[in-house]
């Protein structure tokens, strides 16, 4: 990824190892988190983990996860949701929130997915796996009343099981530190502009080491999808 930077802001042509040698040698290193091993929670009932490591997706919309994450501007907090698509983990739909709790970023997500997925009733229509963390909103009536006509099969984590959905985790956080490192999301004046402008620079844009330094849109059109 930084070799990739480095070439198309300078034309500077030099390995990955390379790259990381000169970090090393100019004492640049990365923020990584330590991993406290955790003993594995319970199943949810209803909604068992269907997913179980296995995130090889073959199609857009065959595997998708979806989780809440906070971050701070001008000293007030924000709740974010995201819905990812793990075939090349494009954002398919998000919404930000002052108000602490709201259910509404939760919905506005699922509404951007039924319209993706489509009704059971219809024909030549694939399923779609919703993955998501035990949470209070994906756990509810009224979240499972609200897609049950659709081709939406739930999948949930175990309890206080992060590393079941540790794709959406890890984006949670990397995408975070871009945002305040090199966004200013810290002291944005209009948060839902900056994000909305930040998820079309990354679905478009951005290029991602995962899918051989190609944006998550342009990896899915160059498949034919």
């Amino acid at each position: 990824m930084l070799a990739k930077a480095v070439f198309e802001a300078t034309g500077w042509v030099f390995s990955h190892n390379l790259a990381h040698k000169c970090c090393k040698q100019a004492g640049i290193r990365s923020k990584a988190r330590k991993y406290t091993y955790k003993k594995p929670g319970e199943e949810h009932v209803e909604f068992p983990n269907e997913v179980k490591g296995n995130w090889n997706a073959t199609r857009p919309i065959e595997i998708v996860v979806s989780d809440m994450t906070i971050f701070k501007n001008n000293g007030r907090n924000w709740e974010w949701t995201l819905l990812v698509d793990t075939f090349n983990n494009e954002i398919l739909a998000h919404q930000a929130t002052p108000i602490q709790g709201s259910t509404k970023p939760y919905y506005h997500c699922l509404e951007q997915l039924k319209l993706l997925v489509g009704k059971k009733n219809e024909e030549q229509t694939p399923k779609v796996v919703l993955h998501t963390d035990q949470g209070s909103v994906y756990s509810s009536q009224a979240f499972r009343q609200a897609h049950e006509h659709y081709n939406i099969l739930r999948s949930m984590s175990k309890v206080g099981t992060p590393t079941d959905n540790a794709i959406i985790e890890a984006i949670n956080g990397w995408i975070k530190e871009e945002l305040f490192l090199d966004f200013g999301l810290a002291t944005a004046k209009d948060v839902p502009k900056l994000l909305d402008e930040y998820v079309h620079y990354y679905n478009y844009e951005r290029p991602a080491a995962a899918l051989g330094y190609k944006s998550p849109v342009q990896y899915k059109t160059e498949l034919g999808f």
